[in-house]
C-alpha cells in the first residue's frame, strides 16, 4: 500500500466524522462533493484523499458509506480494539499493569501515564510510563481508543474529558467518581 501523506492523514478523521453523521441520518451512499461541503475541503482534494483508502466510488452515485468508514478506520488504524492507555500509576494502576488476565480478555496496556514526574521515563512490568504532557501527542499518533482510569476521584472527570477529546471512546473507570459525557457514544465501564 502506498504511504499516505501526513496532510491526508490529518483530513481523514474529518471525513470520518462526516460519514458517521451521514450514516446516522440514514444515508447509504455519499458523494465526494457532499463530503467536501461538510468538511470544507475542496472536492478534488477529497477525491485524492479517498483514493488512498482503496475504495472506488460509482460515478454520479458515490461511495458506500459503510465501506468507506471501514476503509478510513483501517487506514488510520482505528479498528484496533485491544490496545489501551492507563492513566494513574499508583497501587491500583500498577496492579492492573501486572494483571495477566487483561490480555486474556483482549486488552493490552501499551503505555501508562502519571502526573508524578519521578515516574516519567521508567518502566513497570515492561510498560513505559510517560508524563501526562505526552498523553495527547501519543494518543493522536497511536489512535488508541480505550483508556483505563486509575487516578484520584477529584482528577477523574478532567482526565476523562481529555481522553474523550483526544479519541478515546471507551473508558474503564476504576475511580469512585461517576463520569459524565455530552457525547452519547462514549462507553464507560465502572469498577469500584
Amino acid at each position: 500500500m502506498q504511504a499516505i501523506p501526513l496532510l491526508t492523514l490529518k483530513r481523514l478523521p474529518q471525513y470520518l466524522e462526516a460519514l458517521y453523521r451521514f450514516k446516522k441520518a440514514g444515508l447509504k451512499m455519499v458523494s465526494a462533493t457532499k463530503i467536501a461541503v461538510f468538511t470544507d475541503v475542496h472536492v478534488t482534494q477529497v477525491r485524492k484523499d479517498l483514493a488512498f483508502t482503496g475504495v472506488v466510488g460509482v460515478p454520479k452515485i458515490g461511495h458506500k458509506i459503510d465501506t468507506l468508514i471501514q476503509a478510513i478506520e483501517e487506514c488510520l488504524n482505528w479498528n484496533d480494539i485491544s490496545s489501551c492507555f492507563l492513566v494513574g500509576v499508583g497501587h491500583l494502576g500498577k496492579a492492573l499493569m501486572g494483571y495477566s488476565e487483561l490480555s486474556k480478555k483482549g486488552l493490552r496496556i501499551i503505555a501508562a501515564f502519571d502526573s508524578n514526574p519521578d515516574l516519567a521515563g521508567t518502566y513497570y512490568q515492561g510498560i513505559l510510563i510517560h508524563s501526562m504532557d505526552k498523553f495527547e501527542n501519543l494518543l493522536s499518533r497511536l489512535h488508541v481508543h480505550i483508556g483505563i482510569l486509575t487516578v484520584p476521584a477529584e482528577a477523574a472527570q478532567k482526565i476523562a474529558d481529555n481522553m474523550v477529546a483526544n479519541g478515546i471512546i471507551a473508558i474503564w473507570n476504576f475511580t469512585p467518581r461517576a463520569l459524565e459525557f455530552f457525547r452519547s457514544h462514549i462507553i464507560v465501564e465502572t469498577s469500584t
